[in-house]
């Protein structure tokens, strides 16, 4: 909490809601209303595409755009209905973000990384009614659809992203858009659990805009910024803190198709960017790329990372070699994302061995997950947040929604954290058992399932190893079947068929047993700590 400008200690883990900043009731499509209205001929939105063209948009031309394109949904769905975006961050991936914001149609994120069997589970979870789509992005996406579509009763619509311009000259003129409100849901927004599928959060418009806009506050943008985000658009670091966020400030946002290290370098320079995202793996890549190849950076102001846990080393090396100021994120999906964020004029070690205190209008404390009760500062405990950023539940699955947001409206992370005196956050690992490889969410039941019904697999377990790269990569232990033979290789190819490919395992390891609880349960706390001490 704060009396004037100066922080009062804490005593327990809890930092009460700074309502110095306003929660402003808009929607997504009132955001690129309001910023076209103050600034029509800013520079909204700027596309380096594969075949090395760029475009553009002002705020005006990306409004126009965005009617179009909601004139033309309303053509085919109703308000409120789903309707999937299967693609590579593309323009018309932002343009639909806002069209569907316009007419009231709940847009579901889909990784492109998605094999058909994950493809169809997310369009089917969902109930959408249609799906806009790359024909292929490192996958053959159509023929995977085209593989499923028999399995996804409620999808009627299938667009392709290569006829998105006769989809915009075949929306009538003047259709009246409906009246969006805040609390409506924007999004659904696929996240990860420790165990079954993925569950949909379902995301309304007044968390994402006011989350964008003070994360993008926190980081110093302002109108006429440069951020190049090579986060991608079906995430929220993407399509919130970056199109949202920069949208809501009046900035420039540079969307990279795919990630390349030397690309992102070449479009930074070119654009003269003066900020940009990106998880701790980018980063690294990005530094080696420099050191390889210096690019003029001299307009790069901030580096802003999160969706894994960010080094405090890596913070110094980018703040020494690019000669700018970092700033840690953290957050999860089901909060819009961000519950944190270190500010711009924080000390050397808060901005590198914390991930800040909570943003403007966000609830946080930290609590004992066995009583609920709030410890003291310097304790460790479950984080949790509350407020206008907590989503509406998860889609479809009252029962997973009544076990993250408790009575009191506090949504619980799963993240053991601890908070000090002055309120800022540290994150020390995870309840749940989650894995998180280069910023994406992995989920080890998903995979431990499919290996379990490989015929030479009497049992497995799925633990995430430190990995100074990724984060965290995936490995997998298996006992074997007896009398049944099976490589590393054969199994790396079976996930292979089914998961996308930052699911599946990298390191394999075959035991005869695994350490029990008294009621049989793998202690997979044990097993880590086996893995990590045998090297590799």
């Amino acid at each position: 909490m704060t009396i004037g400008s100066a922080p009062q200690l804490l005593t327990v883990s809890h930092w009460p809601a700074d309502e110095s900043s306003d929660v402003i009731d808009t929607t997504v499509g009132g955001v690129l209303r309001d910023t076209a209205a103050k600034t029509p001929d800013a520079t909204a939105l700027v596309a380096h595409r594969p075949d090395g063209t760029r475009s553009s948009w002002t705020y005006r031309e990306l409004l126009a755009d965005a009617e179009r394109a909601a004139a033309g949904l309303l053509t085919r769905f109703a308000p409120g209905e789903r309707l999937a975006v299967w693609a590579p961050n593309t323009p018309e991936w932002v343009i639909l973000e806002f069209g569907a914001g316009l007419a009231g149609i709940v847009l579901v994120t889909v990784n492109p990384a998605y094999r058909p069997s994950e493809l169809a589970y997310v369009l089917n979870q969902s109930g959408a009614s249609g799906i806009f789509l790359t024909e292929s992005f490192r996958s053959p996406m159509l023929q995977y659809l085209q593989e499923i579509r028999s399995q996804v009763p409620t999808l009627r619509e299938v667009v392709l992203f290569s006829d998105w311009d006769a989809f915009l000259e075949a929306a009538p003129a003047g259709v009246d858009l409906p009246n969006v409100q805040p609390s409506d849901v924007a999004q659904i927004q696929y996240t990860s659990g420790t165990t079954g599928f993925p569950k949909g959060a379902a995301l309304h418009h007044r968390g994402i805009v006011n989350n964008g806009r003070f994360f993008a506050e926190r980081a110093g943008v302002r109108a006429g910024d440069v951020y190049l985000s090579p986060m991608p658009l079906f995430h929220t670091a993407g399509c919130v803190m970056g199109v949202l966020g920069m949208a809501g400030t009046g900035a420039t946002l540079v969307p990279i198709y795919a990630f390349d290290p030397n690309a992102v370098l070449d479009i930074c320079e070119a654009e003269r960017a003066t900020g940009m995202g990106g998880v701790p793996t980018m980063l690294i890549a990005l530094m080696a790329a420099q050191r390889a190849n210096p690019r003029d950076l001299s307009s790069l102001k901030v580096v802003v990372s999160g969706g894994s846990l960010v080094p405090a080393d890596l913070v110094r090396q980018v703040e020494r070699e690019l000669a700018v100021t970092f700033s840690i994120v953290f957050g999860t999906t089901e909060c819009s994302p961000l519950l944190t964020q270190v500010a711009l004029d924080d000390d050397e070690r808060t901005r590198a061995e914390t991930v800040g205190r909570a943003l403007p209008q966000t609830e946080v404390r930290v609590c004992d997950p066995a009583t609920g009760d709030t410890v003291p500062v310097g304790q460790l405990g479950e984080l949790c947040a509350r407020g206008y950023l907590v989503m509406r539940g998860y889609h479809d699955n009252p029962a997973a929604t009544a076990s993250a947001i408790d009575a009191d409206g506090w949504y619980h992370t799963g993240d053991v954290a601890a908070m000090d005196e002055q309120g800022y956050v540290r994150i020390e690992g995870r309840i749940k058992d989650m894995i998180i490889r280069g910023g994406e969410n992995i989920y080890p039941r998903e995979i431990e399932d499919l290996l379990f019904a490989h015929p030479a697999v009497a049992d497995v377990a799925v633990v995430g190893l430190p990995d100074d790269l990724w984060g965290e990569i995936v490995a997998a232990v298996i006992r074997r079947s007896p009398d049944v033979e099976v490589t590393s290789e054969e199994l790396h190819n079976y996930c292979r068929q089914h998961l996308a490919a930052y699911k599946t395992p990298v390191r394999w390891e075959y035991v005869d047993g695994f350490p029990l609880t008294g009621s049989g349960k793998i202690q997979k706390f044990k097993l880590r700590d086996q893995l990590i001490s045998m090297g590799r």
